[in-house]
């Protein structure tokens, strides 16, 4: 029904505003009294099998949703209710800040892929943890921090401890974003020299501002060469962090099959969805090739399939994230992603999904 809703009605409205729209229903669906304890009793993972801990928490199964979808916090626990087992929200700036002109969302519905160019819009750290501080808690968060805009490289480590103090206490988990194409210059310092001090300053402000630990990841782009793959892994394993979320969007319009032209007259962004799949599975085995099992590794870019999800397990990934697989499978996708993980667990002859993390025998 979705699919069908979606190339008849929603796919000739514009991406942003469908967005929206969406989300707003998604939202109003859950407040309206009942309907949110039966979708949460229908939706979230039960299945024991599908029970993972992974970053000091426990989750009901491994897939949650991706930075990107809900940038101010507006409804996290209402996309908890159709079956992801945590989210995360952002990327949050510690200024608020409107983000690129519009239109800069669009579908590229061949590929059936997404590009953006959204330029990190929301309303601010200050705002975004006085909206998490005022939640009802039915759904693990965690918070994606970038640089804001207007703020010069030079001063990027202070702008990131900003939003670092005032989230500390509402984030269960913090991602550094320093993988956007969006934001000038964000992509230099995924530069180990550069890396090194921003995250270092992360994890400091982190532990002054609450005396609970909060587990700390980089997130990472598919654009990277090998050898800076393995540079952020060993600077991860050398300052402890908790983990790594690979891959952020793309700016390779490689292998796109959506004619050239309309690719081009979009303009710049990132792109998302199908195209990421075969990079982001490979960086994610080289990732664990190199630290193992002493990193949490979050795999996220062109997860469709609850095949696609199964995959990243078996190449090392501990959760998985997705955004435009969501977006173009409807609200009932977390759900059968979460239930089709299930059956290939049990395929596999696992007892538990945690076990076929651990095995990682596929890895190439």
């Amino acid at each position: 029904m979705y699919r069908l809703v979606f190339s008849i009605v929603l796919r000739h409205i514009p991406a942003e505003m469908t967005h929206y729209l969406g989300f707003g229903v998604v939202r109003a669906a859950t407040r309206f009294p009942g309907l949110g304890w039966v979708l949460r009793r229908w939706l979230t993972p039960h299945d024991p099998g599908l029970r993972i801990r992974a970053l000091g928490l426990d989750l009901p199964g491994p897939l949650g949703l991706a930075a990107g979808f809900d940038k101010d916090a507006r409804g996290p626990d209402a996309l908890g209710a159709l079956g992801f087992a945590f989210v995360e929200v952002g990327t949050v700036t510690a200024r608020q800040q409107p983000g690129n002109e519009k239109p800069r969302l669009f579908r590229l519905p061949y590929d059936r892929a997404l590009l953006n160019r959204m330029g990190f819009n929301n309303g601010g750290s200050e705002a975004v943890a006085a909206r998490l501080r005022a939640r009802g808690n039915r759904v693990i968060v965690g918070v994606n921090i970038g640089r804001t805009k207007i703020v010069p490289e030079a001063e990027a480590v202070a702008d990131y401890v900003v939003s670092a103090k005032l989230l500390a206490d509402v984030a269960a988990y913090m991602v550094v974003n320093v993988s956007s194409p969006n934001t000038p210059g964000l992509r230099n310092l995924q530069a180990v020299e550069q890396l090194r001090p921003l995250l270092v300053g992360v994890r400091e402000a982190l532990d002054a501002a609450t005396t609970r630990r909060v587990p700390l990841l980089v997130k990472i782009a598919p654009d990277l060469s090998d050898e800076d793959v393995d540079a952020v892994a060993d600077l991860a394993l050398e300052l402890k962090l908790d983990g790594i979320i690979a891959t952020n969007t793309t700016i390779s319009r490689g292998g796109l099959v959506t004619d050239p032209g309309r690719v081009a007259a979009v303009g710049a962004g990132g792109v998302s969805g199908a195209p990421l799949k075969e990079r982001s599975l490979a960086v994610l085995r080289r990732l664990r090739r190199r630290v193992g099992d002493r990193l949490v590794l979050v795999s996220v870019g062109g997860i469709e399939t609850s095949d696609d999800a199964w995959a990243r397990i078996q190449a090392g990934a501990t959760l998985v994230q997705a955004y435009t697989g969501f977006v173009y499978g409807g609200p009932l996708w977390p759900h059968r992603i979460h239930r089709g993980l299930a059956r290939s667990v049990r395929e596999a002859g696992y007892a538990t999904i945690s076990e076929a993390v651990g095995s990682t025998a596929t890895v190439a």
